[in-house]
């Protein structure tokens, strides 16, 4: 019994250094000066998905606070939830009507402080999702905004004569489809909106305008919340002369004309706001986590800032542009990445991304490869932010009739675009009708595949994805090389195993990934590393016939299979 207590009394003392928060210690870095969002794994909730608590087919808070033991015996550190705010949900919350309040189909703010109350008590940060670009137009600030040229709030938005009768400012476009102005018939100019015509952007070049919005985050972090997601911090400026686009060759999948958003979208005055909404998060102990699209590293490594003062936690969308299982592809990007100077973020899907398992499966092995997956991205430097229902193998459920469609994207751009209902479904809790999720009619339809790929079945099983994820969690927790090591590419140039070493003072761990459907075995070269092992103790696999300790440098690999072990000294 002693020795029992022994080990988990070091079990918890490993955990609680690695995740300060969940021992309940305002501790915010530790001994080597690593922040608490560096060592947390992240995890986005959909709130209209998650759980119904009330069974009127929408999820809520109170769904999302009864699955917080859930969440913790997962492994997840914090959650971002998408937009829960006041909203005439035209774009499911991404259109704010009230900046502090709870929508109703939610909730309230009762039931909000009792998921973070909750979530403290599991060690389980709350992050909320910040709309920054725009409002709602049901907002009060634009209903006074356009209520009169001379209103208080007129000059909180964006708004502009035309260049004549029926023509618009510009010819810049909504990334929703078609022009990026409204005309606004009561006072006879036109509004700007990057997204749809009911949420209109703000105009940040009004300090009345920044003073509101970075008062919002105080309003929140005082209210117990960890950080933020700044949703769409790109499209924040727009050139004050206005500019036409650049047009290119060719049509969109809205009908529209190709078009290079040059002057309306990475003006550099974003990171003039970055760095002063980063002076708030720090006053308050908080994380910054970007919807930073970029063409490349060098320009993702802007949102870190040139004295790591804007964002902390940038996300990495380039990975998820690799849209196939190649271990080329996928060394290139995080080499480039490490090397980045800023904390790596790793993002595999999301509410606006097909979801993994439809993206790298094969129609055949995607179990394994969904296994693989969480191997990669769960084992390299940096953090990670799951989406709900990756830890399962959920998979897209895209609506067949353009009458089935709820996302007003799929509803414009039908049938070339779909919209993004089909990695938006009830999240698929058991194998009960609507996925035990609600008993009421679920606001989008469960795929078939919920019979197998549910929470309930999955804890039963020890070959599941679940068991998988929640195991490499843990060791993520608790093994220090995996926490804090070097990357260190091994075999660079195979085609399909992608090999490297976590390396943290006298500690190594192995990670071994066969991305091919064929069984591979290959020559570890860990001689040019400067390494000497001849032995690794396993310590998480897929391969079932793997034994505690493997002899290197020779390995030999089932297709799609994981392999973690530490180098024997």
């Amino acid at each position: 019994m002693f020795r029992n207590l022994v080990i988990w009394a070091m079990v918890l003392m490993t955990f609680c250094f690695a995740v300060p928060f969940a021992c309940g210690q305002a501790k915010i870095v530790d001994a080597e000066g690593h922040q608490w969002w560096q060592h947390a794994v992240f995890y986005e909730i959909y709130p209209r998905s998650f759980a119904d608590s009330n069974n009127d087919g929408i999820g809520d808070l109170k769904g999302i606070t009864s699955k917080m033991d859930y969440l913790k015996d997962l492994g997840v550190d914090a959650i971002w939830m998408t937009p829960c705010y006041p909203s005439p949900q035209i774009d499911f919350g991404y259109d704010v009507s009230d900046y502090e309040n709870i929508d109703p189909m939610y909730g309230t703010l009762k039931d909000f402080d009792r998921l973070e109350a909750d979530g403290q008590k599991r060690g389980i940060q709350i992050i909320m999702d910040f709309v920054m670009n725009h409002s709602s137009d049901q907002h009060q600030w634009f209903i006074d905004s356009r209520s009169s040229r001379t209103s208080t709030h007129r000059n909180w938005y964006v708004w502009h004569d035309g260049k004549g009768p029926g023509q618009p400012p510009n010819n810049w476009q909504s990334t929703f489809g078609h022009s990026a102005w409204t005309l606004d018939p009561k006072t006879n100019q036109y509004y700007y909106h990057y997204f749809y015509p009911e949420q209109p952007d703000l105009n940040w070049r009004n300090p009345a305008v920044e003073k509101a919005m970075f008062d919002v985050t105080r309003w929140w972090y005082d209210r117990g919340v960890a950080g933020f997601r700044l949703d769409a911090v790109d499209t924040l400026f727009e050139d004050p002369d206005l500019r036409d686009n650049p047009i290119l060759p060719g049509k969109n999948k809205f009908g529209d004309p190709n078009m290079e958003d040059k002057y309306n979208v990475k003006l550099p005055e974003v990171h003039e706001v970055l760095r002063d909404l980063r002076k708030v998060a720090d006053q308050h102990n908080a994380v910054l986590i970007g919807e930073t699209w970029t063409k490349d590293v060098s320009e993702l490594k802007q949102y870190y800032g040139e004295h790591s003062n804007e964002l902390q936690m940038p996300m990495d969308f380039l990975f998820t542009t690799v849209n196939k299982v190649s271990a080329p592809e996928f060394r290139r990007q995080i080499a480039a990445v490490d090397s980045a100077g800023g904390w790596p973020v790793y993002v595999l899907s999301n509410h606006d991304i097909v979801r993994s398992y439809n993206r790298y499966g094969d129609g055949q092995h995607n179990d394994a490869i969904a296994k693989l997956m969480a191997g990669l991205y769960l084992s390299l430097r940096g953090t990670p932010i799951m989406y709900y229902g990756e830890e399962i193998g959920m998979e897209n459920n895209d609506p067949k009739r353009k009458e089935d469609v709820k996302d007003p994207i799929g509803k414009i751009g039908w049938p070339q675009e779909k919209g993004r209902d089909g990695e938006r479904t009830p999240m698929q809790w058991t194998s009960d009708a609507n996925a035990g999720f609600t008993q009421g009619t679920p606001w989008l339809p469960v795929p078939p595949s919920y019979k197998t790929h549910n929470v309930a079945n999955e804890q039963q099983d020890p070959n599941s994805i679940l068991q998988f994820y929640r195991h490499l969690l843990a060791l993520r927790h608790q093994n220090r090389a995996l926490l804090d090591g070097d990357y260190v590419p091994l075999n660079e140039n195979d085609p399909d195993v992608l090999s490297y070493l976590r390396r943290y003072k006298d500690q190594s761990v192995l990670v071994v990934l066969n991305m091919s459907s064929q069984a591979r075995t290959i020559d570890l070269d860990l001689a040019s590393k400067g390494i000497n092992s001849k032995k690794a103790q396993t310590l998480l696999t897929t391969m079932g016939n793997e034994g505690k300790e493997r002899t290197l440098p020779q390995m030999s690999l089932e297709p799609f299979s994981v392999y973690i072990g530490e180098l024997s000294k």
